[in-house]
Protein backbone atom coordinates (compact mmCIF):
# COMPACT_ATOMS: atom_id res chain seq x y z
CA UNK A 1 0.00 0.00 0.00
CA UNK A 2 1.50 3.32 -1.08
CA UNK A 3 -0.26 5.49 1.55
CA UNK A 4 -1.14 4.67 5.12
CA UNK A 5 -1.55 6.14 8.51
CA UNK A 6 0.57 5.21 11.73
CA UNK A 7 0.00 5.61 15.00
CA UNK A 8 3.36 6.35 17.32
CA UNK A 9 4.48 7.44 20.60
CA UNK A 10 6.72 10.75 20.09
CA UNK A 11 9.63 11.59 22.50
CA UNK A 12 7.42 13.23 25.50
CA UNK A 13 5.01 9.91 25.66
CA UNK A 14 2.26 11.19 23.52
CA UNK A 15 0.70 9.23 21.06
CA UNK A 16 0.72 11.31 17.10
CA UNK A 17 -0.56 10.53 13.54
CA UNK A 18 1.14 10.64 10.82
CA UNK A 19 0.14 10.14 7.08
CA UNK A 20 2.15 8.74 4.32
CA UNK A 21 3.13 8.60 1.10
CA UNK A 22 5.28 6.31 -0.49
CA UNK A 23 7.49 6.29 2.76
CA UNK A 24 7.37 9.99 2.57
CA UNK A 25 5.71 11.87 5.68
CA UNK A 26 2.55 14.19 4.38
CA UNK A 27 2.00 15.79 7.61
CA UNK A 28 1.65 15.00 11.44
CA UNK A 29 -0.95 15.89 14.02
CA UNK A 30 -1.09 17.15 17.65
CA UNK A 31 -0.15 15.06 20.57
CA UNK A 32 -2.64 12.71 21.97
CA UNK A 33 -2.77 11.77 25.63
CA UNK A 34 -4.25 8.31 24.89
CA UNK A 35 -4.20 6.08 21.52
CA UNK A 36 -7.90 5.91 21.01
CA UNK A 37 -7.65 9.88 21.05
CA UNK A 38 -5.24 9.27 18.22
CA UNK A 39 -7.00 6.55 16.51
CA UNK A 40 -10.21 8.97 17.20
CA UNK A 41 -8.14 11.91 14.77
CA UNK A 42 -7.71 9.00 11.96
CA UNK A 43 -11.59 8.69 11.55
CA UNK A 44 -12.04 12.37 11.85
CA UNK A 45 -9.78 12.78 9.14
CA UNK A 46 -11.55 9.95 6.53
CA UNK A 47 -14.84 10.72 7.20
CA UNK A 48 -14.33 15.10 7.12
CA UNK A 49 -11.12 15.38 5.14
CA UNK A 50 -12.55 14.34 1.43
CA UNK A 51 -14.91 17.01 1.28
CA UNK A 52 -12.72 19.73 3.61
CA UNK A 53 -11.95 22.99 1.15
CA UNK A 54 -8.36 24.22 0.18
CA UNK A 55 -7.86 27.48 1.59
CA UNK A 56 -4.82 29.52 0.03
CA UNK A 57 -3.18 32.01 2.76
CA UNK A 58 0.47 31.73 0.47
CA UNK A 59 -1.32 34.96 -1.20
CA UNK A 60 0.42 38.33 0.01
Amino acid sequence: MAHKFEIYKDKAGEYRVRFKYNSEVMFSTEGYSSKASAQNAIESIKKNGPGAPVEDNSQA
